[in-house]
């Protein structure tokens, strides 16, 4: 199914974005929004890395071995409502298998085909506007602080009834950020041609509206207000 958007003679058929940027950054949050606004599918590809993390952990697997992690690809079914899934030890087992070439190549068809289907998609990661689909219509790199970033994840945790200590949050942001970036296969990078959002001084109904902002402007919409 097509979805136009725009008015009078400003149509325009469904499109593709990709939302990217570090942990707790706020891309997810941004990237339901904006499916919903859109009326566009939406696909959190971090999910899938953390449904093969809780898999792995669940088996008693080896993170640090690649051929386990991959082995846990297989049949790969899992409940997007798991609480589990948003863990801190199912958290750090993803960044750390997400590092493995294989794989990325096992999950990677997956998340090409939602981006591909009629109609258009929103994904968010950290490789979507340079891996995933980079040719995607609009791309929007969410950013914030390390120290930012930090706290909203101390609050998540906290209001889910999981522990959370700032100081240990924080060190894990800037490891994980540092093995993002650094990583070898689809490191976290900022593609050339996308638009930045930094929430750090944002809260969560103004990053929303900036990032439609920002993406009406360049599908060329016509938005209210």
């Amino acid at each position: 199914m097509n979805r136009n958007f725009g008015t009078g003679d400003e149509v325009r058929k469904g499109f593709v974005i990709a939302v990217d940027g570090p942990a707790a950054s706020g891309k997810g949050t941004i990237a339901r929004a904006l499916a919903k606004h859109f009326d566009l599918p939406h696909m959190d590809t971090g999910l899938l890395y953390r449904a093969v993390a809780l898999k792995l952990w669940r088996w008693g697997g080896d993170p640090n071995v690649e051929f386990e992690a991959l082995r846990a690809c297989d049949d790969l079914g899992f409940d997007p409502g798991d609480e589990e899934l948003r863990s801190e030890p199912v958290s750090r087992i993803a960044s750390k298998i997400s590092s493995y070439p294989s794989v990325r190549d096992a999950l990677l068809q997956r998340q090409r085909d939602f981006a591909a289907q009629e109609g258009g998609a929103v994904l968010d990661g950290r490789d979507i506007g340079t891996v995933i689909a980079p040719n995607a219509d609009v791309k929007l790199f969410v950013t914030a602080s390390a120290e930012v970033r930090a706290q909203r994840r101390v609050r998540e945790l906290l209001e889910r009834g999981m522990p959370g200590h700032y100081e240990d949050v924080l060190l894990d942001i800037r490891a994980r950020d540092e093995r993002d970036a650094g990583r070898p296969v689809a490191p976290l990078r900022q593609a050339p041609d996308s638009l930045v959002l930094d929430t750090s001084d944002l809260g969560i109904q103004e990053s929303i509206a900036e990032a439609i902002r920002l993406v009406g402007e360049q599908v060329g919409l016509k938005l209210p207000g």
